[in-house]
């Protein structure tokens, strides 16, 4: 029996050593990266906890908030989770205001009501873009309207007419990373603009088509083709609610891909568009053009009430939501659940509000509400500030919450760590879990702000792989 105490002491001594050796080696590694170069200019932070008693293991500048870039989905995912609940899911209905007439004429207008659903139409999940179409189509049919005497109408007024917050960077609106969100969300917020480099740098870039067909925007093309392995350096101009984009940059030739893909101005209106389109290939006319509430208001007209409902859509979990968000990055279901967040506490469907409510979740949790300057749900703003001992106790506080095993599925693997990713101008961050060889768990966020020149990641994993 003694020998049997003994050698567990010596097996826990062996253990403890070997962690208090990767912490010493972690310091080094990080005091490495503080004298690289690229660091000279940069603001540098790493908050180490133990995920099982959360103590703190290693931080260095850990209360200095820092741009987060796409690390704070990780808070914006939590707290989702925390308040919707993971089961959580977004309805969208279709139904019509008017009669039907015995001839099966609809004497009024279909209405497409949103509740915020980023995913209608996604091609992620099973409602895509023509299955949705197909079902409504079905409903409409069932309903037996074969003619409709008025409009298709997106109602997209459940988060008002802001789309994208405030403080995100004109170059990044436009692109199909900065879609704003919309009461009535439709593929994403996005479309696709195939192109052609020419054959030398001195030819222009050709658009061969978009994807779908967006006549109601006019492509105005002003790029210029790039040397071979210059890539993708082409940026879209257009604006929420415009009709006329911008396409400025560059185009290489060689390139692997077909095109970019470029924010929809105006989801709902596409939406209600792309029904319409459908509708009228199959031999059931409209008399009026495709709209949106918000236009209709715009235009003092009276947006018409739904006097029977057709056709409910329910959108995919909040558990497969964050999956995805977390796994490819998706700012705009960060901006939506941001908006549904404060919706849910009872307050306007605004960012500013969904950032509120955030904030003061996790204060009342302990968490310094100083230590969050939280201004938008992806992370795509510059202009938020969070600290990576703020995120580090997130992180750890939501480990025995019932849908951590959701969360935790989500979050893709860089450098054999189950680790968010995070890049804007000049910034980096990571932030997530780790496991060692020897079962030692951990909660891991480094971030670093105003770097130089580029491979700035491989130097943070080197600082990680102390970990190992």
């Amino acid at each position: 029996m003694k020998f049997l105490k003994f050698a567990t002491f010596l097996i826990f001594l062996s253990i403890n050593c070997i962690a208090q050796n990767r912490i010493q080696n972690l310091e080094k590694a990080f005091n490495n990266l503080l004298a690289d170069e690229q660091a000279k200019h940069a603001i540098t932070s790493l908050c180490v906890l133990d995920a099982n008693t959360g103590k703190v293991l290693f931080a260095k500048n850990e209360q200095i908030g820092l741009a987060t870039a796409s690390t704070l989905k990780t808070i914006t995912a939590a707290t989702a989770f925390s308040i919707l609940g993971k089961d959580f899911q977004y309805q969208t209905t279709l139904g019509y205001s008017g009669n039907i007439s015995p001839d099966g004429t609809l004497q009024g207008n279909l209405i497409i009501t949103g509740s915020g659903d980023p995913t209608l139409g996604s091609w992620r999940y099973q409602n895509r873009e023509n299955a949705v179409l197909n079902q409504w189509v079905a409903a409409i049919k069932a309903a037996g309207i074969k003619k409709i005497e008025g409009s298709i109408i997106g109602d997209d007024r459940i988060f008002g007419t802001q789309t994208t917050p405030e403080g995100w960077v004109w170059q990044d609106i436009g692109n199909y990373y900065g879609a704003g969100t919309s009461g009535l969300a439709w593929r994403e917020n996005q479309f696709d603009i195939h192109l052609k480099p020419g054959s030398s740098t001195a030819e222009g870039v050709k658009i061969i088509k978009s994807v779908p067909e967006t006549p109601y925007i006019q492509i105005v093309n002003e790029l210029k083709t790039g040397a071979s392995g210059s890539e993708d350096r082409t940026y879209a101009f257009l604006p929420p609610y415009s009709n006329v984009a911008y396409l400025r940059g560059s185009w290489g030739m060689g390139i692997g891909k077909p095109g970019i893909s470029v924010a929809l101005p105006d989801p709902a209106f596409d939406c209600a568009y792309r029904l319409q389109d459908t509708l009228k290939r199959l031999g059931i006319s409209t008399t009026l053009q495709a709209t949106t509430a918000r236009l209709m208001e715009l235009n003092k007209q009276t947006v018409p009430i739904v006097t029977q409902k057709i056709n409910t859509i329910s959108s995919p979990t909040l558990s497969e939501i964050s999956y995805w968000f977390l796994k490819k990055s998706v700012n705009l279901y960060g901006e939506t659940l941001l908006k549904t967040i404060a919706l849910k506490g009872g307050k306007a469907a605004t960012t500013a509000k969904g950032a509120e409510t955030e904030i003061n979740f996790w204060a009342n949790k302990g968490v310094d509400k100083s230590a969050l300057n939280i201004i938008d749900g992806s992370g795509l703003s510059p202009g938020d500030r969070v600290t990576t001992a703020a995120m580090a106790s997130i992180l750890f506080q939501i480990q025995k919450e019932n849908w951590f095993t959701d969360f935790y599925k989500g979050l893709p693997e860089y450098n054999g760590m189950k680790i968010k990713s995070g890049t804007i101008n000049d910034v980096s961050a990571f932030a997530g879990y780790h496991t060692d060889a020897s079962g030692n768990k951990y909660v891991v966020v480094i971030n670093i702000n105003n770097y130089n020149g580029s491979g700035i990641n491989k130097k943070l994993f080197r600082v990680l792989d102390a970990l190992k």
